[in-house]
């Protein structure tokens, strides 16, 4: 790891890369080959001998779920985010085999390109809590809000609101500490994906919010954090801060070109929105009969 951060650092700091556009095609070309070779390296895994880390797919909707969870804990206690209500049944089961207690189901934001699998977990898996944030003004059993921790045995997440794509979104990012998984791990949600971000034109989305929650939220991160996005469907698994603040092509450019790029998308109308929001602003249950003043 040692040799990693002295790599990331001289890379950086030789290329001067918040001057990156003005290098020769030379350099370009050996920085990005050294940068490839950096990532590479770095994203396969946390080095914290603690942390169970999972990526899991979902092919309809291009969705990841991550399961996360603490091996030194005597109760191998775990939690997913973003899970999706079709592969509930295999999460329960990978959960089962690797011995682990769900004891969380969390969300980056009310989807709506699916339905989320939070409200069958908390049917199928006893214990098991739903999350989403405050300012989502969903249906779940625990809110949180920018600058909240959630802990997972002596694992846990910090809370940062990126509001943009949605007016609730959030980003959940790895400890900072020496007993915490290293790099540090983001997961955006669709505020920031790999090598590009989400549609701002609905489900009260602002461009101008999005691009100042990435900025300071995000790319504010050590640029070897990896990032893992909600969706990708490019085929991409994993990216750093550092890449994105070089090579995305929307949140790259200054604040007006962004707007400009986000508000001429001409993107087409989700086809699962009006399932999936109904449904995702009560924990993904679509056919609730508790009291809806009650936690679900």
């Amino acid at each position: 790891m040692l040799r990693l951060n002295h790599l990331r650092l001289s890379i950086f700091n030789a290329c001067k890369v918040s001057n990156y556009t003005n290098l020769d095609f030379a350099t370009k070309k050996q920085f990005r080959s050294q940068m490839a070779n950096y990532t590479t390296s770095s994203s396969s895994s946390s080095s914290s001998s603690n942390l169970l880390f999972r990526q899991l797919f979902e092919k309809e909707s291009s969705t990841y779920t991550y399961l996360l969870a603490d091996l030194t804990h005597p109760d191998k206690p775990a939690l997913l985010v973003d899970p999706v209500d079709k592969t509930v049944d295999r999460d329960i089961s990978i959960v089962e085999e690797l011995g682990l207690k769900l004891i969380y189901a969390i969300n980056t934001h009310v989807h709506a390109d699916h339905v989320t699998g939070t409200g069958l977990l908390k049917s199928k898996v006893e214990g098991v809590k739903s999350m989403i944030s405050k300012a989502s003004n969903s249906k779940a059993d625990l809110f949180v809000e920018h600058g909240d921790k959630i802990q997972i045995g002596n694992l846990f997440l910090e809370v940062r609101a990126t509001p943009g794509h949605t007016a609730g979104c959030v980003t959940y990012v790895t400890g900072d500490g020496l007993d915490q998984p290293q790099p540090r791990m983001a997961f955006t949600g669709d505020a920031l994906l790999i090598r590009g971000c989400g549609r701002t034109d609905f489900q009260g989305g602002s461009s101008s919010q999005l691009y100042k929650s990435v900025h300071s939220q995000i790319f504010s991160l050590p640029k070897d954090t990896l990032v893992y996005p909600a969706h990708d469907y490019k085929g991409f698994t994993v990216s750093t801060v550092g890449e994105e603040m070089l090579y995305n092509p929307r949140l790259t450019k200054d604040e007006e070109t962004f707007k400009n790029i986000m508000e001429n998308l001409q993107l087409s109308y989700p086809k699962m929105i009006d399932v999936a929001v109904p449904a995702n602003m009560v924990c993904g249950l679509q056919d609730v009969t508790k009291d809806p003043t009650k936690p679900l």
